[in-house]
């Protein structure tokens, strides 16, 4: 029976560099670590179904291959770009044959609920063990019923000390490049080029030995230079996998409160350049247009949430025109954090006092005692008030006159305020 690793030497270099143990595998010691949750599984010579999330070329599918060989189970594939229902279920039904199969489906956040829901049977009765591997939420991508039947494991973008051993090693290891002599010169493009994907940099090496004439020695020069030459792209320098990637999301985010839309375009822009999922984008946006926004413009959350929804079903490129349009329109408009910090205090009061009793009068009554106790019996209803409003106390007793809204220094919220200040008199100070 031929190896779940075999692979020829036509093969890409990312797939001959492919581990064939645990102990080559790179990155992700939080997991694989002496004291990793997975290595601690292998040892106990169990597997849970699994849900590997993290960015493209960390090694998603490899370690579902590791894990599967370390224990000796068989191991099925399938692809969600290209399988079905069908395919789902024959791989079940030959399962039932094959205890302790491990089913490994790549991409699983582009199954349809009904392709997701044929697994689950299989998954609850442990017919197969299931490691679906998704570069998306899987919070957003992948059925409740589903998750919940899952251990999600986060698989972090490759540290730049780990790609530089991967290159090393594929230099001094690989039986095609190891016979190519080569000195690393430079590594800063190769390095920014793969973005933190392993299957990347290894495509890209790869490209770059084998076309690089060598020099007076016979030796290949890997240099900034000739990478950048052989991938004919100008040099990214956005990480979107590491530190840069959070600098870039806060100036943006800033930027947009700060109401400097030119600004706010460029770093867009760097994102957009660097390969940034547009939904993460355009889900910063619906968050800041209620804490940044709020109610001086309401029309900011609707615009937000038309653009998630556009972006979520366009993508790219032409997303890029849709949250260009909305970038602006947040940033050109007036600006309140009155929604955020309101929120903020009353949660704040809550964690602080706990929870106070309800007026009397607000209280439900449902049953006849509740009722000869009084529940609900002083309420006044608002709608039978002069302009659907009647004063009265609805703050627990302890907490009448606190106030956690302020309406902000604008002319939407300048109204609300005033028009608070007609209801409430004193009560609140508006």
């Amino acid at each position: 029976m031929a190896s779940l690793f075999d692979s020829p030497t036509t093969a890409p270099l990312a797939e001959r560099r492919r581990p064939r143990r645990l102990a080559d595998y790179a990155g992700q010691t939080h997991l694989l670590g002496e004291n990793g949750v997975l290595r601690r599984y292998l040892a106990a010579g169990r597997l849970p179904s699994l849900i590997l999330w993290g960015p493209p070329g960390v090694g998603k599918t490899t370690l579902a291959l590791l894990l599967a060989e370390e224990l000796k189970r068989p191991f099925a594939m399938l692809s969600a770009i290209n399988a079905g229902v069908k395919d789902v279920r024959e791989i079940i039904d030959r399962a039932k044959k094959q205890p302790g199969t491990v089913l490994f489906i790549d991409e699983i956040h582009r199954f349809s609920k009904a392709q997701q829901d044929a697994l689950l049977g299989a998954v609850e009765n442990g017919t197969v063990t299931l490691i679906g591997a998704t570069t998306e939420n899987p919070s957003f991508e992948v059925i409740p019923a589903l998750l919940s039947r899952c251990q999600v494991y986060t698989l972090e973008a490759l540290s730049a000390d780990t790609l530089r051993e991967i290159v090393r090693r594929a230099l001094a290891e690989d039986e095609v490049l190891s016979k190519i002599p080569t000195d690393v010169v430079e590594d800063h493009a190769l390095l920014a080029l793969s973005g933190g994907d392993a299957r990347k940099l290894l495509g890209l090496l790869e490209l770059v030995v084998q076309s690089t004439a060598p020099d007076a020695n016979g030796r290949v020069q890997l240099t900034d230079a000739a990478v950048q030459q052989t991938a004919q792209r100008p040099l990214a320098r956005y990480d979107k996998g590491g530190e840069m990637h959070y600098d870039v999301i806060s100036a943006f985010i800033k930027s947009i409160r700060g109401s400097d839309p030119n600004a706010a375009l460029y770093y867009l822009a760097v994102m957009l350049e660097g390969g940034e999922d547009v939904k993460f984008i355009a889900r910063r946006l619906l968050i800041l247009s209620s804490e940044d926004i709020g109610n001086a413009n309401p029309n900011a959350l609707l615009l937000a949430q038309s653009c998630f929804q556009a972006c979520t079903v366009i993508g790219l490129p032409e997303s890029d025109l849709i949250l260009s349009q909305t970038v602006i329109y947040l940033a050109t408009s007036p600006k309140s954090n009155a929604a955020y910090t309101a929120i903020r205090q009353a949660q704040a009061q809550v964690r602080a006092q706990g929870v106070h009793p309800v007026p009397v009068p607000l209280r439900n009554a449902p049953t006849k005692l509740l009722k000869e106790l009084g529940y609900g019996q002083a309420y006044q209803y608002s709608h039978n008030g002069e302009g659907n409003f009647t004063y009265q106390e609805f703050m627990p007793e302890a907490l009448s006159g606190t106030r956690y809204y302020d309406p902000g220094d604008n002319p939407a919220e300048a109204k609300i305020r005033e028009r608070l200040r007609g209801w409430w008199q004193d009560k609140y100070n508006y």
